[in-house]
């Protein structure tokens, strides 16, 4: 980090890296591939981390790492679970798994102290000079496995909340979703955990089915996060209490929408039956469809399902406060050729979508010769009867 590196990434952080690799000049004292990683994660930061690229000075990782950490959003909402906690029983927090330490820049500010492990040095240094900037004064920074720290770690349980996001790649660097299979295991730590902290929470992968993993961390799971950002599932927090036994608390959680249960409550959905009126379509948003409450849904809001695996939801009146998005249903049509030119006249272009159907999104607008876009919405479902039916709607 020379001045004249330093000066280079301020000059040019505006401009597109691609272009700057090729035009830029690779004499002098310039570490360009250091100032191109510079300049591409100031970039990701300005959305993903806004407080973060506000501070100038910030070290940031190779773009991969930029892409794979947490965003400002995810980090406060960990924040937001950190708070339920009583602050008594979270006065030290301490991230196991540091990484470029986002989380733990965020959930810090929780805690009197907070200790930082990672076992990657240069992670290390970033850290300590990052978190400077960032004014977490009472951080403590510690190099070393996960494992032999935590064996280390002189805590009182009663007034320490322990934070993990274990690695998801084996020794070939494959990608893996299990949790036995990350690094460190938690399942194998668990009670060396507890030894240690009253409250623990995990970070999983979103691919993982939150049934299999309440299943394998047993009877302290006290609450599952279920955490979505512009539709699109981004992960899966999994809190353990030392105190807690019985069925956990499924938290579904989009943007500025939030479905909150009990796992014991859980049915299957009321399904629509002939001559139910139908004006409106309901698609429930990415945690909804990851958590899989439909039979809450039909019985927390007036509506009812198309079949029981459609995961698509009608009602003869409006509910404005249905978590995900909401349509007015215009028609109605099966795959009859003639009904289908009757209920497409004028449409040229759609988003299509499929549930419960024989034929993939795209299959579907071939056979229907549109074009991708545009205000209409098309459904391709199976009702419960067993008809192949689509729905042509426009958002409300």
């Amino acid at each position: 980090m020379n001045e004249e590196t330093i000066r280079f990434v301020r000059e040019h952080r505006e401009e597109d890296v691609k272009t700057l690799a090729l035009r830029a000049r690779r004499d002098g004292d310039i570490d360009l591939p250091w100032a191109l990683d510079q300049i591409q994660g100031w970039q990701t930061a300005r959305h993903k981390l806004p407080s973060w690229a506000a501070i100038d000075g910030i070290i940031y990782p190779p773009h991969l790492s930029m892409e794979q950490c947490s965003s400002e959003q995810t980090a406060l909402y960990k924040c937001g679970i950190v708070d339920r906690v009583p602050a008594s029983s979270r006065e030290t927090l301490i991230d196991l798994t540091g990484g470029f330490g986002v989380d733990f820049s965020y959930m810090a500010t929780r805690a009197k102290r907070a200790v930082y492990v990672e076992r990657m040095e240069h992670l290390c240094d970033t850290a300590k000079h990052n978190f400077s900037l960032l004014g977490i004064d009472h951080a403590t920074v510690i190099q070393g496995q996960a494992e032999d720290i935590l064996s280390d770690l002189n805590t009182d349980p009663a007034s320490t909340f322990i934070y993990l996001d274990p690695a998801r790649r084996d020794s070939n660097s494959a990608r893996t979703y299990a949790i036995a299979d990350c690094t460190p295991n938690v399942l194998e730590l668990k009670e060396q955990l507890f030894e240690r902290a009253n409250h623990i929470l995990i970070k999983l992968s979103p691919m993982l089915d939150w049934h299999k993993a309440v299943s394998d961390l047993g009877r302290h799971v006290k609450e599952v996060h279920i955490v979505s950002t512009g539709n699109e599932c981004k992960e899966l927090l999994v809190l353990l209490s030392n105190s807690h036994e019985g069925e956990p608390i499924i938290h579904c959680v989009n943007d500025d929408q939030s479905f909150i249960y009990s796992a014991s409550l859980d049915t299957q959905p009321t399904i629509i039956t002939d001559g139910d009126p139908a004006d409106y379509l309901y698609e429930p948003n990415a945690s909804i469809m990851k958590a899989g409450c439909f039979g809450i849904l039909t019985g927390r809001y007036p509506v009812k399902a198309l079949a029981l695996d459609s995961h698509l939801f009608v009602s003869s009146e409006p509910v404005p406060d249905f978590p995900g998005r909401r349509f007015v249903i215009d028609a109605v049509t099966t795959m009859n050729k003639k009904e289908l030119r009757r209920a497409l006249a004028g449409i040229t272009r759609a988003n299509v979508a499929t549930r419960n159907f024989p034929m993939t999104a795209q299959q579907l607008r071939q056979r229907l010769h549109l074009h991708d876009g545009g205000d209409c919405y098309i459904f391709g479902t199976t009702t419960a009867t067993g008809h192949r039916i689509l729905y042509l709607c426009h958002k409300v």
